[in-house]
């Protein structure tokens, strides 16, 4: 019997959020976790907040609508504002119930502000990485380091003379014409007046320059999770400032080993990770000059393991650019970029984990 297009709207539900999402749905297992690591948070949250005044949005609940932000590659506030009306999933997993008022987009980020303040992103990385090394994902010994460009949220059209002199009204302010055939422009001499903290950098010979940041990662080998993160201004030698940055915030248990690619393969970086008892796995770069790694090193079976496994990072970049959202920035300043890339890495590790333990 054929059934009637009938839209009479019902006055009332009788299933609650919770019933509508499946047993099996992927984000149940990143929720729980997620839970997890708020809860050990709960006593910085404390702090941050005042013990009189109105209720603000519950930090909780911040930071699990920024995590589906992140994981269902939501482009801006107000469309993840739009999403929480609507979105039932979305109302679960940031513990609203259906009749419950969403927030505006200009209060969500002032409110989300507090958290940068208080460098929230980054505590809650390291308590993402402990729910790791408590499950015994992570490794202690074997390492890999590697950074990428992030394109800043500034136009090339932006990037002027530091002491230039003002001249005339442009002729379409939002969108002005410039001309910049036989200008030469550097990081020394120019600036973006949109973003002064971005540089001008490119990925190699060939490639268009970009106003841009440097995100970095260091990655454990056995299962490829992310153990620290930095963001740096885009300069030649910010890859190897990050490296030991981060190699010496590890834990001095012994000697312990760190793959990277040929632009680490410098004598000066191979030499500060011997001074600290770091075997570096560099991938060796011979063309046209003499590597910095020699046989001692790649005689070893443990240096070709390391340059397989260290391949392994590219996957939390590509993750980062096709579903975080970093393909281009959608925040200005050195310090709000890291907030974000911190947030967003420590998200591919709770979906690594979660997928890690659904594996038999």
């Amino acid at each position: 019997m054929r059934g009637y297009d009938e839209q009479a709207s019902h006055l009332f539900s009788y299933v609650s959020p919770e019933q509508r999402v499946p047993a099996n749905h992927p984000v149940r297992a990143i929720r729980q976790i997620t839970d997890r690591v708020l809860a050990k948070l709960s006593p910085i949250f404390s702090e941050m907040y005042s013990m009189i005044g109105r209720p603000s949005i519950p930090p909780e609940k911040l930071l699990r609508t920024l995590l589906l932000q992140v994981l269902y590659t939501v482009r801006s506030e107000r469309l993840l504002m739009e999403q929480l009306e609507y979105n039932l999933l979305f109302r679960w997993f940031v513990g609203l119930n259906v009749d419950d008022a969403v927030w505006d987009a200009t209060v969500f980020s002032k409110n989300r502000d507090r958290l940068l303040e208080a460098d929230v992103a980054h505590e809650f990385f390291r308590a993402v990485r402990a729910e790791a090394e408590a499950r015994d994902l992570t490794s202690d010994e074997h390492f890999t380091v590697d950074g990428t460009l992030l394109e800043a949220w500034a136009g090339l059209k932006s990037f002027k003379k530091k002491d230039a002199p003002a001249g005339p009204p442009p002729d379409d302010p939002g969108n002005p014409t410039v001309n910049f055939h036989g200008e030469r422009r550097a990081n020394e001499t120019h600036g973006s007046t949109t973003d002064p903290e971005a540089r001008l950098a490119r990925k190699g010979t060939g490639k268009e320059a970009k106003l841009s940041y440097t995100g970095h990662v260091l990655m454990e080998n056995r299962h490829g999770l992310a153990v620290d993160v930095a963001v740096l201004p885009a300069t030649g030698t910010a890859e190897r400032e990050a490296a030991i940055e981060m190699i010496g915030a590890l834990p001095d248990d012994g000697r312990i080993t760190v793959g990277a690619d040929k632009n680490y393969d410098t004598q000066d970086f191979v030499a500060q990770l011997r001074d600290r008892e770091v075997t570096p796995h560099v991938a060796q770069n011979d063309t046209n000059r003499r590597s910095a790694i020699d046989g001692r090193t790649t005689r070893h079976p443990g240096y070709a393991v390391s340059q397989r496994k260290r391949k392994r990072i590219e996957e939390i970049f590509g993750w980062l650019k096709t579903v975080g959202g970093f393909r281009k920035l959608r925040h200005r300043g050195q310090e709000r970029v890291e907030w974000m890339f911190t947030f967003a890495v420590a998200t591919y590790n709770l979906v690594r984990i979660s997928n890690l333990e659904a594996t038999p």
